[in-house]
This record gives C-alpha cells, sequence and structure tokens, in this order.
C-alpha cells in the first residue's frame, strides 16, 4: 500500500470495547469451534539467502518490514506446493 489510510487510528485507539459497534458480525457457532485450530507464533530462524537484486528492493520499496513480506512470500509458495 502506497497510499495513506483515511482512517482516524486515534480515535479508534481510544474507542472502549462497548463503543464499537459489532452488530453486523454474526456470534462464532460451535461447529467453528470444533473446526478451529491454535496457531502459537514460531520464533523467526536468522538465515542467508542470495536474492537479485531488483527483487531485494524491490521488497525493500514496499515498506520497512521487508523482511516479513519476504517471509510472507516464501510461505504462500510453500503452501501451494505442498503435496
Amino acid at each position: 500500500m502506497n497510499e495513506s489510510s483515511k482512517t482516524d487510528w486515534d480515535r479508534i485507539g481510544a474507542m472502549s470495547d462497548e463503543a464499537i459497534d459489532t452488530s453486523e458480525i454474526p456470534p462464532l457457532s460451535k461447529a467453528f469451534f470444533e473446526k478451529a485450530t491454535l496457531r502459537t507464533p514460531q520464533h523467526p530462524v536468522a538465515v542467508t539467502v542470495h536474492v537479485d537484486p531488483d527483487v531485494l528492493a524491490w521488497f525493500q520499496a514496499q515498506g520497512q518490514d521487508y523482511e516479513q513480506r519476504v517471509n510472507a512470500a516464501l510461505r504462500i509458495y510453500a503452501e501451494a506446493h505442498q503435496p
């Protein structure tokens, strides 16, 4: 995203939970929780990989969290190629 958000995050952050309108969100059913799985964050492993300079530059141009974006792209690729 290169455009700034028009959301008033200060106002949102100051809202209490009770002030947030959740009337359009359906309640979670028992079936949802029966299928749900607990996911705990994994600790990243530091590695050295060789990438083309233009690929690295593109990810870096997306923002300071470019390493997380590279990880997300690798995860999508790896999950798409699971047997």
